[in-house]
């Protein structure tokens, strides 16, 4: 009958023994007349005292078991019943909402607007990317992130007076023309706003996508790791030339 309230047969067999005997029962007994594997009458019993359907005790340094009466365990499946009713009455269950959409954006007064719109979202954490003259707009609201203990952590291009969270300098070098004008921002790790220039306009995107924000993550702490590298190592390896000549074609 058990098997009717979700049980399996190995534990229906067994409690209906354990029902049966008006003394407690060892594991082997159990095993005897319940047909019970006794390489898994172990697990069961433990199952079912976990469900609360049997009593354990010891005799000596034997082990005994015995169910709960049969009118106690119809009141408890039926009160844990009635519980999974009632939670199931209660349950609102929502599809996740997945944005994968790309959206475009043009115009760098657009893009700019956008960028500070998605920077006041911040809950957790701020990484930002682009050139000082560019990022100067959004240091306001940046410190205040900073101060609300939200993670910032910038790369500018350029130097920037403003000393706050993890702030990484990159000083352009004068043969170093493959770098060109852009902006990162990614909040939460969770949205993503890239912006550059094309044909002297400035052109963005925004996105939600997971993949997206993850390579963008990626992009950045690659272009912060490059950035401390060279710092750090600036004469060893701008005196290489083959490095050197690598080190020029970034584009940050």
């Amino acid at each position: 009958m058990l098997q009717k309230f979700g049980f399996t047969s190995y534990e229906s067999q067994v409690f209906e023994v354990l029902t049966a005997s008006v003394s407690p029962l060892d594991a082997a007994t159990i095993v005897k007349h319940s047909q019970v594997p006794k390489s898994k009458v172990y697990e069961v019993l433990n199952r079912m005292i976990d469900k609360g359907l049997l009593l354990s005790s010891f005799e000596g340094k034997k082990k005994l078991y015995s169910a709960l009466p049969l009118e106690t365990t119809i009141e408890k499946l039926t009160a844990d019943f009635q519980a999974n009713v009632k939670e199931l009455k209660n349950h609102e269950y929502k599809l996740p909402q997945v944005d994968d959409r790309v959206w475009t954006i043009k115009n760098e007064s657009a893009i700019a607007s956008l960028a500070e719109e998605i920077v006041s979202k911040a809950k957790r954490s701020i990484y930002v990317s682009g050139w000082s003259d560019g990022l100067n707009a959004l240091l306001p609201i940046l410190k205040k992130k900073h101060d609300e203990q939200v993670k910032v952590e910038v790369l500018s291009i350029g130097e920037m007076d403003s000393v706050m969270g993890d702030m990484h300098i990159l000083l352009p070098d004068e043969k170093h023309d493959a770098l060109e004008r852009h902006q990162i921002i990614i909040i939460d790790e969770e949205e993503l706003l890239f912006a550059g220039v094309e044909d002297g306009e400035w052109h963005g995107i925004n996105t939600k996508s997971n993949p997206l924000v993850k390579f963008f993550t990626d992009f950045f702490y690659h272009d912060v790791a490059l950035t401390e590298i060279t710092k750090k190592y600036e004469q060893t390896l701008l005196q290489d030339e083959e490095i050197r000549n690598i080190l020029m074609k970034l584009r940050y």
